[in-house]
């Protein structure tokens, strides 16, 4: 299912999540540019696991703090960003929203930041680098379900060669997908302990499984701006069709 839009309006412009979502495009398009050395600026500013298990133990936070803000606005491709900045638009003006565009500058990054360290925790021997907003979008995605219980997100549902739109209550389709994140974690790590292989490959699936339960935690710890009544309005599941 892939999420279009929710049902949820906004009472400020999102300058901040509008910001964020220009600076990715930016930047990956900076990546385009490098060319050939790509690999190596991705290996040198991707957060690797083992790099910071071994800053940690010389005291070299610097290095960390760089590792992990910098692979927070880089993506391995257009899919990736693409991906990653459509789930960022839906559900980040309505959190900034909610918080004010100050705190929902330090909600991101400390969203970001909890992903990367639950990453480092699952893959504490991974080689590979990992770059991507996921985990701090992640964080947006469970301050949503927090914030916005009642709210709704039009999907779009392709069954075989029929596509529909649908309306899916936010619990159920952000709860589900992070059962998914979870559960792919899980099988990601059985497999690499099984074969004997690194963990890391692919997708950082705890990343956004921290990042989530960080931005559930503090939606419930930050103060929020009072709502209208229109939030307040019943969930329901509707298979009704849009002319988009």
């Amino acid at each position: 299912m892939i999420p279009i839009r929710d049902t949820i309006p906004t009472r400020t412009r999102p300058v901040v999540n509008t910001a964020l979502i220009v600076i990715n495009v930016l930047a990956f398009l900076f990546e385009l540019s490098m060319g050939s050395d790509l690999d190596a600026f991705i290996r040198t500013f991707g957060l690797v696991p083992t790099h910071v298990s071994a800053a940690l133990a010389r005291h070299d936070y610097a290095a960390i703090a760089i590792w992990t803000l910098a692979s927070m606005f880089l993506h391995g491709g257009w899919l990736h960003l693409g991906g990653n900045m459509l789930y960022l638009w839906i559900f980040g003006d309505n959190v900034e929203d909610a918080l004010g565009h100050g705190l929902y500058v330090v909600f991101y990054f400390a969203c970001g930041i909890a992903a990367a360290a639950a990453h480092v925790v699952f893959n504490a021997g991974s080689t590979l680098p990992t770059v991507g907003a996921s985990g701090a979008i992640a964080g947006v995605l469970g301050a949503y379900l927090v914030m916005y219980p009642r709210a709704r997100v039009v999907t779009l549902l392709p069954i075989f060669f029929y596509v529909t739109f649908i309306e899916v209550p936010a619990p159920i389709y952000l709860g589900l997908w992070f059962v998914m994140q979870v559960l792919s974690g899980t099988a990601q790590i059985t497999h690499a302990t099984r074969h004997a292989v690194e963990g890391a490959g692919g997708v950082a699936w705890f990343a956004h499984a921290g990042g989530f339960i960080c931005g559930v935690l503090l939606a419930f710890l930050l103060p929020k701006r009072a709502r209208p009544a229109i939030y307040d309005e019943p969930p329901r599941f509707s298979r009704r069709r849009y002319g988009w």
